[in-house]
């Protein structure tokens, strides 16, 4: 069971999180649930919601019972849904499903890292590049690229501004169909290699006739 001192901690984690990227209309009921739980009922929500691992099921013998997970790590493990839109070997892309702007979309390092200056290039890359597929598809007037800290985890917002949006511009919730509907349009398509069939190369040759002697 998660201790006092454990649940204080992730309740203060969740609720951090809860007002960096909730809509508004939602981020003070959300921390009022959180506020009012006890430490049983915030382990059993833990739990529900794979923040930390069920002590009595454990994923393997040798994974820590009860370790609290970040939101993000859950992500990149596949513990937690996302709509993911793209991906290299240092982070995946998804939409933020409470977006400011449409095609609002996080890059999640898949290392833990907790300061902006350990972020490589390569993620910055990546943001670039679904920077470029938003403005294709959307048009945006403007695409703007910045990190975030949330619950201990760097991210990278890659916000596209239609008309005066900015990083404290109120969020909204996206309904899940919407949410897919922009995945299919941004997701990096899986290209299939064509196979070139050799040609059958037909050698014609000139027959010889012996010329006939009369």
């Amino acid at each position: 069971m998660l201790s006092k001192d454990q649940a204080q901690q992730m309740k203060q984690q969740l609720i951090e999180h809860i007002k960096q990227t909730f809509p508004e209309e939602k981020k003070q009921g959300a921390i009022d649930q959180i506020l009012g739980m006890d430490e049983e009922q915030f382990e059993q929500f833990a739990i529900q919601n794979k923040l930390i691992t069920d002590e009595e099921n454990p994923k393997t013998p040798e994974q820590p019972k009860n370790i609290p997970k970040c939101i993000f790590c859950s992500i990149i493990f596949g513990d937690a849904q996302s709509f993911k839109i793209d991906e290299n070997k240092d982070a995946i892309a998804i939409l933020e499903i409470n977006p400011i702007s449409k095609g609002h979309s996080l890059i999640i390092p898949k290392k833990h890292l907790s300061s902006s200056d350990k972020i490589p290039n390569t993620i910055f890359s990546l943001a670039k590049k679904i920077g470029k597929k938003i403005q294709t598809k959307f048009k945006p007037k403007d695409i703007q690229i910045y990190s975030s800290n949330i619950m201990g985890h760097e991210i990278v917002n890659v916000l596209p501004i239609y008309e005066n949006e900015t990083v404290q511009s109120q969020r909204k919730s996206a309904n899940p169909e919407e949410i897919s509907k922009i995945q299919k349009l941004l997701e990096k398509k899986s290209t299939i290699k064509k196979i070139s069939t050799p040609k059958t190369k037909i050698i014609k040759e000139k027959m010889y006739i012996p010329r006939r002697i009369p």
